[in-house]
């Protein structure tokens, strides 16, 4: 299928064949009729990206400070190729669209095959000829209304909103600075609800559109026509609300809000303009200013936009959903008319020019659509058949058993080439996995999968993959893949390995292998029905070259040793899935395997038993492992810490001996002879290269894997054990199953 996607780096406009996306429980698929194009926050998306990378970061001081928090933590070298891999990737335009349902994924009863709906979503409602979209950020539109006019749905969602966070009364005056797209929109919302609008903007045609539409007057800024008509119509006083629908840089629009309002009014910011708000003029009238967030509650809530869950009517009148479902019917009752500020409409193949001439002036327009092949007429968009749907005693427990039932994978005829495939091709995969494997002798990238088409087509492009698909089955149905690499979110991994060694695949799994016993049991059921146990999951740092050669240095052990593992995680940004602790699972069940593999290997065992407490939480753990030969391992695990502090400090203490690690750049060894790794800090190195390595390595010979099966199942038992800890408060003892 076709999308419309721009490249941050270049600032290159293309239209990109990209897999069909696949229609997932939750959700469904929708065959685009009409998208709308927001000549506002799309414009200025696309002219950010034609700046210089200076130009970018001055426009982006937030991803600035990320960048450098990045080169603190992960180093310099692994930040600058996950900056460059996200800015050289194709990004997604569009957010608002009408379309056909196509496809309904398992759990929706509310629509059907060929019903026709409106979508919202900078990442669901793209400018693409199919989108897969979530039940909440999707509506039925109305008999009667047109799809063209259907489209304005996400738009129309967001002046809604602004005039919501308002709250304007019958009677009431307000004053709508700038008239654009959201603008007019505004203006007639506000009409509709028994206000009288005054409105500003320098344009003259849009001043007389928004006066068509129901505004009482409007005028330039800098002219006495809107203070005049602000001064006649409230007696003198000021407007009750003002609302921001400007872009740009000025500061105009809010001294002007100041002088313009009553005391004690309400000013909305709805747009994005400067908001150097001057102190004395709001403090004297004591104005309101509040933010109104895009379409209403549930935006930027992954638990209502992405897991469909809704919010009660009686806590939350207006959501998301609810307001798009609220302006299709506005728009279906005639009390909204969008039709006079359609400018421009394209057929969809000429979106790249249409951009183009958007962004050069030569067409200057209030709303621009596209319109994409396939529809009857202006109706609707021609029906497909078919109906799709798309999945306080110390406890023990026991580690559990590996059974295999079958003989490993032969060797491979030497000089043969391996052919991998890749579930998932997120940041990490991107930046810590594939650069080490593209291009590589003996290696051949054969096919993504990803759950977003445009993903895995960025996947292919950048990495030389032969294919780019949404569909798992087909790759796990290739007899020509030998390995598949397993990098999606957690809560997939370990129904994603089953499946795989099911197959007969080899696969590398990113950690965590599984977030329960139950997954874990799943995955090992998998291994003795096939006879399959080609698996490596990504526990790295026991590769890492630093720490191997540090171990190598200290030597081997008499007695019992003593680890003590900091590590300082961070806190993450709010809306970060690794936060989804219902679905995805605690941060230290995502994570905490690579720190209790580390000690195991340290020592040379797996661990006996493990005890956890909680300072913060349930986030700041405390957990300690005891090994067969008394060792012990701790494990600090900190969200709480300092950004600018190493995130792993690890020491090893041992018959008079210590080994010290500081955040995988530099190594010391103390005891009869003193050994540093260097006076300076090397580029860090976390083991993800010489991982890769020896997993190739196993494929090709058919030799054993990386690490054994029986480590990789006590590492996960144990990180599990931690949570069955915290809510006995007593320690786990790990007994192996026979």
């Amino acid at each position: 299928m076709k999308q419309v996607v721009q490249n941050y780096k270049s600032g290159e406009l293309a239209l990109l064949d990209v897999p069909v996306p696949g229609c997932k429980p939750g959700g469904v698929l929708v065959r685009s009729a009409y998208s709308l194009i927001s000549t506002g926050t799309e414009l200025m998306k696309v002219s950010e990206a034609g700046m210089s990378m200076l130009g970018k970061a001055r426009s982006r001081p937030d991803q600035v400070a990320k960048v450098a928090q990045s080169v603190a933590t992960n180093g310099m070298a692994a930040t600058y190729r996950k900056v460059v891999g996200r800015l050289d990737s194709y990004t997604p335009l569009g957010y608002s669209l009408c379309g056909v349902v196509e496809r309904v994924g398992d759990g929706v009863d509310d629509v059907a095959v060929g019903d026709l709906v409106a979508c919202a979503g900078n990442e669901h409602a793209l400018h693409a000829e199919l989108n897969w979209v979530p039940k909440n950020l999707y509506a039925r539109v109305p008999d009667g209304l047109a799809p063209r006019h259907a489209a304005f749905g996400t738009v129309g969602s967001i002046a809604l909103q602004g005039v919501r966070r308002g709250e304007p009364r019958l009677g009431d005056v307000a004053l709508v600075i700038g008239l654009g797209l959201i603008g007019q929109l505004v203006v007639q919302l506000l009409a509709a609800s028994g206000a009288r609008v005054v409105g500003v903007d320098p344009d003259g045609a849009r001043c007389r559109l928004a006066e068509r539409l129901g505004a009482a007057a409007c005028g330039d800024p800098a002219s006495a026509t809107v203070a005049d008509s602000v001064a006649e119509l409230t007696g003198g006083h000021g407007v009750d609300q003002v609302y921001l629908a400007a872009g740009g840089g000025s500061n105009q629009p809010v001294e002007l809000a100041a002088r313009l309002s009553r005391d004690r009014g309400r000013v909305v910011d709805i747009g994005k303009c400067r908001l150097d708000l001057p102190w004395n003029a709001y403090y004297e009238k004591e104005l309101d200013v509040r933010f109104s967030r895009s379409y209403g509650p549930g935006r930027y809530d992954p638990e209502y936009e992405i897991e469909g869950r809704d919010y009660p009517i009686g806590y939350v009148r207006w959501t998301e959903r609810r307001n798009l479902a609220c302006f299709l019917d506005l728009a279906a009752r005639g009390r909204i008319d969008v039709e006079p500020l359609v400018s421009h409409t394209a057929d969809f193949g000429d979106a790249v020019e249409t951009y183009q001439r958007l962004k050069d002036g030569d067409l200057r327009a209030v709303a621009v659509l596209f319109r994409y092949p396939g529809r009857t007429g202006e109706a609707e968009v021609a029906e497909e058949t078919g109906n799709a749907k798309e999945e306080a005693e110390e406890a023990a427990v026991a580690v559990p058993a590996v059974r295999r039932g079958g003989a490993s994978a032969p060797a491979r005829p030497a000089g043969a080439t391996v052919r991998l495939a890749f579930a998932g091709a997120g940041n990490y995969a991107t930046s810590m996995l594939l650069p080490h494997l593209a291009q590589r002798d003996g290696v051949e990238l054969s096919t993504v999968v990803t759950t977003t088409a445009l993903s895995a087509a960025n996947a292919r492009r950048k990495f030389g993959f032969a294919e780019a698909t949404t569909d798992l089955d087909a790759v796990l149905d290739d007899p020509s893949v030998d390995a598949v690499f397993v990098v999606t979110r957690h809560s997939s991994h370990a129904e994603l390995t089953r499946r795989a060694l099911l197959a007969g695949k080899a696969v590398f799994v990113e950690k965590p292998l599984a977030l329960t016993e139950e997954e874990l049991a799943g995955v090992l059921a998998a291994v003795e029905q096939s006879g399959n146990d080609r698996l490596q999951v990504g526990f790295n740092r026991r590769f890492a070259p630093l720490l191997r050669e540090a171990r190598r240095r200290f030597g081997a052990r008499r007695g019992p040793a003593s680890v003590r593992y900091l590590v300082n995680a961070g806190r993450l940004e709010h809306g970060s899935w690794y936060l989804r602790r219902g679905t995805e699972g605690s941060r230290f069940a995502g994570e905490g395997g690579h720190f209790i593999d580390t000690a195991s290997w340290l020592l040379g065992a797996d661990p006996a038993s493990v005890y956890a407490i909680t300072t913060s939480g349930d986030e700041d753990l405390q957990v300690v492992l005891r090994y067969p030969d008394g060792s012990t391992a701790t494990v600090s695990y900190v969200t709480t810490g300092p950004a600018g502090f190493p995130k792993e400090t690890l020491d090893l203490v041992a018959d008079g001996r210590a080994l010290r690690l500081d955040d995988f750049v530099r190594a010391s060894v103390y005891g009869r002879r003193r050994w540093v790794s260097s006076r300076l800090p090397r580029a860090r190195d976390k083991g993800q290269r010489a991982e890769l390595d020896a997993f190739v390595h196993a494929v090709r010979t058919g030799g054993p894997m990386p690490v054994p099966l029986e480590s990789l199942v006590a590492t996960t038992a144990a990180t599990l054990a931690v949570r069955t800890s915290l809510v006995t408060g007593a320690p786990v003892t790990l007994a192996r199953a026979r």
